[in-house]
């Protein structure tokens, strides 16, 4: 299979012989006197991961022991040096070969530190310090007292509406915990598409996914829509979480173990399972196919995909916007990492059963995402449906099954992300007196209230568009040509017919925003603190950066694009 190194190291080996046999041996080692050997864990390797869940930890001990008013300063400063200090240990990685020669199997066989590994936790990084800046701001909500405001709710706990809502506001208080729960699901994230194998993958999922419900009942105003949006979510999530966990164990029934590689060898015949305890069960094909189909289930419910996706508009609705634009960016590309593993170097033997299925995702997911956007009135619940669509573009390239399929999703998520970022941050800016104006009637007449604002908003729909010149274009080009090389031509097809229908509500924005009267009592745009503004500004840079000259990007991306195994 190609985009895969084979490995030989003692992890791999270790979690391919299988729990059983694991005590086993451990039983006779300190049955003959021997003395059990630590476990032997690559702190180095693991470093970014380290960093970013020790920051989260002590964002937990700042909150729990600092005074109120030193909080927000002291959490927002160990925010940004754990994912700048986790960056640079990225970079430090890559830059002695680990991405590449160097590549390895680490944590006794849990998790896999390669090229695919490293451009999407440095993907993830920087998504969650731009996340960082607009979880930061308090410029856009009025004053509370005297008191700066961010996006979140005075004090969660209060019944919205109630005695204890109304006193923290009115004492100006702010949830600085959202900031340890960012790190947290950062974390997870990292965890996600390093996963090796099946255990560490559902914990990992777990680790980032319960802060995500926490952060999308926070919202400040439409606090009963907010809490209703992480409800709905939790619910749907733990039927993800059941599906993924419930196809571990009968992946394990039918190979005799959870990791990546020795599920691998049993499927292509290469080993068979000796154990006794499985000797009814393991080669048994039932087990393998529905196993298989419910892992992948629990990971298309996260990226989205037509018809796991029913959760996604009503989440980005109603979480606190900041939080929409980091989970629509962030989730993405964990989830999509961890797809491309467990498909490339867990079930290769089986390409020719999943690809038809994937096929069929894939179709649903471009068409289903931009037709019904189409009939959208809110701005967030548009940009949902896009992030749909995107899914299923994405999924074109994971259906190409070869490296250029690999490098070409790991750009597309690369540039995808910040365009979320920089569109979701600008819908923070245009407000009325109930906070966010996000029904598209609102937006009318945008471009001559605020003509930069509009125009950045612009660009960002125009690379969701796909237009020459933008990152959007890059990406779709890299994968739609990577599908095609693939054998996949019928499904660009497909992705370029959804793609022009996706750019009829991208431009019917425009034309409203640009070529309609403003209305007397419009939204205002808010002036937003250099938080704001930089995760904008970063986003059009970015996105314009990728649009007019990917080539460099394109090659990093193909660089890192072979998993070990």
């Amino acid at each position: 299979m190609t985009g895969i190194t084979d490995l030989a190291s003692a992890g791999g080996a270790s979690g391919a012989s299988g729990v059983p046999s694991l005590w086993t041996l451990a039983a006779g080692a300190a049955g003959a006197g021997d003395k059990l050997q630590a476990p032997s864990i690559e702190y180095g390797k693991l470093s970014p991961v380290l960093i970013v869940l020790g920051a989260a930890a002590l964002g937990v001990v700042i909150d729990a022991f600092a005074p109120r008013k030193a909080r927000y300063g002291a959490q927002l400063f160990v925010v940004l040096a754990g994912l700048a200090a986790a960056f640079a240990a990225v970079i430090g990685l890559a830059a002695s070969g680990v991405g590449s020669s160097k590549a390895q199997i680490a944590g006794m066989g849990a998790l896999a530190i390669d090229g695919p590994t490293l451009f999407l936790q440095g993907t993830l990084l920087l998504v969650g310090i731009v996340g960082a800046f607009t979880f930061a701001e308090r410029r856009l909500e009025p004053a509370a007292h005297g008191s700066r405001v961010d996006s979140f709710a005075a004090q969660p706990a209060s019944v919205p509406g109630g005695e204890g809502e109304r006193e923290a506001v009115k004492a100006g208080w702010t949830t600085t915990e959202v900031f340890p729960l960012l790190m947290f699901a950062v974390g997870g994230m990292m965890l996600f598409p390093a996963a090796n194998d099946l255990l560490t993958l559902f914990i990992a999922l777990e680790v980032f996914s319960l802060p995500l419900y926490l952060l999308c009942a926070l919202a400040r105003r439409r606090r009963l829509l907010s809490q209703e949006a992480a409800v709905k979510y939790f619910l749907l999530g733990a039927f993800s979480s059941a599906f993924l966990l419930f196809g571990t164990a009968l992946l394990y029934g039918y190979a005799g173990t959870v990791n990546y590689s020795g599920i691998a060898r049993v499927v292509s015949g290469a080993d068979a399972v000796s154990d006794p305890v499985l000797a009814d069960t393991t080669g048994n094909d039932a087990l393998l196919l529905i196993g298989g189909a419910l892992v992948v289930m629990g990971l298309l419910f996260k990226v989205g995909a037509v018809p796991f996706h029913m959760w996604t508009p009503d989440v980005y609705q109603g979480a606190p916007t900041p939080v929409t634009g980091f989970m629509a960016a962030a989730t993405k590309v964990a989830a999509f990492g961890a797809l491309l593993r467990l498909l490339y170097v867990v079930l290769p033997g089986l390409r020719w059963d999943w690809r038809p299925v994937m096929w069929g995702v894939a179709i649903l997911t471009m068409l289903g995402g931009a037709v019904v956007a189409i009939t959208q009135t809110d701005i967030k619940r548009l940009l949902a449906y896009s992030s749909i669509a995107h899914a299923g573009f994405l999924l074109a390239g994971v259906i190409a099954t070869s490296e250029d399929g690999i490098s070409s999703v790991l750009f597309y998520l690369g540039a995808y992300s910040f365009v979320t970022l920089g569109a979701f941050a600008v819908v923070t800016l245009v407000r009325d007196a109930g906070g966010e104006a996000t029904h598209l009637s609102k937006w009318a007449g945008l471009g001559r209230r605020s003509p930069l604002l509009a125009a950045v908003f612009a660009v960002f729909l125009l690379a969701f568009a796909g237009i020459p010149l933008t990152s959007g274009f890059a990406g779709k080009f890299a994968v739609f040509k990577a599908a095609a090389e693939g054998g996949a031509g019928a499904l660009v097809v497909v992705g370029v017919i959804a793609s022009a229908i996706a750019a009829f509500f991208y431009l019917r924005v425009i034309v409203l925003m640009f070529f309609s009267e403003p209305q007397a009592d419009g939204p205002s745009v808010a002036v937003p603190s250099v938080m704001t503004t930089s995760a904008i500004a970063l986003g059009v840079v970015v996105t314009v950066v990728l649009g007019v000259a990917p080539q460099y990007f394109l090659d990093l991306a193909g660089q890192a694009g072979v998993f070990v195994r």
